[in-house]
């Protein structure tokens, strides 16, 4: 099992890290850092991890820190590489309403998978498709927007995403004359 970008909620869950591979002889893993708050897991005592078709399962971290861009975790009852072994690919998870609250006007890239893209035009909505992914760039994220007949390609950008509302999973947007014509090639 390898770690996915993007990977967000899940059933009322969030994804803060996912585990790399064991690190040490102890029964620490090594783990990709998700989160944007990664003081986040100086205090974390207690987590969930993903099990492939059951529910998350509650895990008792002893402890954690930070090994270059990544974060060491030891989970109570995973005491040696074999049982570190078998936590490689797995999601680190808290429950959803344990997220750190953003301020006003922002919110996390993964609200916006599942959010209606639709272009206003003299109060009237027309739907151009539902968000299925955001891609990360370096630069100015993309909106992939599955469309009724294909895929679309929207930067996440304010002079385009006019109105982002993730509550009521809807984003409208003003795209720039050509940019919906770039789609279709």
């Amino acid at each position: 099992m390898m770690c996915a970008p993007g990977r967000g909620v899940t059933d009322g869950y969030v994804a803060i890290a996912c585990v790399l591979r064991p690190q040490g002889r102890r029964g620490e893993v090594l783990a990709v850092i998700l989160s944007d708050f990664p003081s986040r897991f100086q205090n974390l005592s207690r987590a969930f991890l993903d099990q492939p078709a059951q529910p998350p399962v509650a895990v008792t971290v002893e402890s954690a820190w930070f090994h270059k861009d990544k974060v060491v975790l030891k989970f109570s009852g995973v005491d040696s590489i074999d049982d570190a072994e078998n936590l490689k690919g797995r999601y680190v998870l808290i429950p959803e309403g344990e997220k750190f609250a953003l301020p006003a006007g922002q919110f996390y890239l993964w609200e916006l998978e599942g959010c209606r893209v639709a272009v206003e035009t003299d109060g009237k909505e027309t739907t151009l498709g539902t968000v299925s992914g955001v891609e990360r760039t370096g630069g100015v994220d993309l909106l992939h927007v599955a469309g009724a007949s294909h895929e679309m390609l929207i930067p996440l950008a304010q002079s385009i995403c006019k109105r982002i509302d993730p509550a009521n999973k809807l984003i409208v947007v003003d795209p720039p004359a050509d940019l919906l014509d770039l789609n279709l090639e």
